[in-house]
């Protein structure tokens, strides 16, 4: 059977490693992957095909890169450790006119950065540290962004999964969850890492369902996050208080804020009483919708999605 990636082992990424003195730093989050199987696992849960474009974050020496050239038609990588580009030219000799690198932060990143066709599927082993805000603005900013398969610290990955009235069900879940879903995912042992990691990791593949695209208006969208940061706030409160909480000094003044949150829950049929961690996403947006019509303001800072 024909590897996945041509440099998934152990042996192969030192030989790269070495070759251009490269030791891991862990600031940028570099544990590269050794075990090709992996590699293999990650690209059929992506789905790719021949006509994809793909993107990616944090490619490294190119391990998964290599795989992603072999099965898509156009591949972009995201880079920001000044060392890493001339070794990528090295072990991506031979995909060169299919594969793009962007020597930036990964928030730093701008539409007009992408080249045509645009990348509709995000494929990366993900620096643990921005991993969850990388993966939610993405899906936030680029239209064109129809699914996100990325490697994820395990923790992370239950977050973006997780179901109302767990522990792992919260404001980040809610919010990820406006834009898409999780379908289907799977653990990666430490011991597939060069070096290897102090957590485990998980592979994840997020579906786009954009709530935008459902008809939901952008004002109840943005409104609908802000109330996810507001219900668990204080996560032990019930909703109605947490939320009071949250929004006292940031819109209005109290009294205000009571009879417009009173009067948004009446309307979205929510009990206040209620803890947020109860909540489904749809509640949220209907929320969303409520508080847009009775607290307006609370749009005028798109700055806190």
């Amino acid at each position: 059977m024909p590897h996945a990636s041509d440099i998934a082992t152990p042996s192969a990424t030192l030989k790269v490693l070495e070759r251009f003195g490269i030791k891991p730093t862990k600031a940028l989050g570099q544990n590269f992957l050794v075990n090709d199987a992996i590699v293999g696992k990650i690209c059929e849960l992506a789905q790719l095909g021949e006509a994809d474009s793909v993107l990616e974050v944090g490619p490294g020496i190119g391990t998964l890169t290599n795989a992603l050239l072999k099965r898509a038609l156009l591949v972009t990588s995201i880079e920001k450790d000044p060392k890493l580009p001339r070794v990528l030219e090295h072990t991506l000799a031979q995909w060169q006119g299919r594969f793009k690198l962007i020597e930036k932060d990964a928030l730093d990143v701008k539409a007009e950065d992408f080249a045509h066709p645009l990348p509709t599927k995000l494929v990366a082993n993900l620096p643990y540290s921005v991993a969850a805000t990388i993966v939610l603005e993405y899906f936030q900013r680029f239209a064109h962004l129809e699914s996100a398969t990325v490697m994820v610290q395990k923790e992370v990955a239950q977050r973006m999964a997780a179901h109302p009235g767990t522990k792992s069900y919260g404001a980040y879940t809610v919010k990820l969850a406006l834009y898409a879903h999780p379908e289907g995912s799977f653990d990666v042992s430490r011991n597939d890492f060069m070096p290897k990691p102090h957590v485990d990791s998980t592979v994840i593949r997020l579906v786009r369902n954009d709530a935008l695209d459902e008809g939901e208006p952008p004002d109840a969208i943005h409104a609908a996050a802000i109330m996810a940061d507001a219900a668990f706030a204080s996560r032990r409160k019930t909703i109605m208080n947490s939320c009071k909480t949250f929004l006292a000094g940031r819109v209005g003044d109290s009294a205000r804020i009571t009879r417009a949150l009173s009067d948004a829950f009446s309307q979205a049929g929510i009990e206040g009483s209620v803890r947020g961690e109860m909540l489904e996403v749809e509640d949220y947006i209907r929320l969303g919708k409520a508080v847009s019509d009775t607290l307006p303001e609370i749009n005028t800072d798109r700055s806190q999605q």
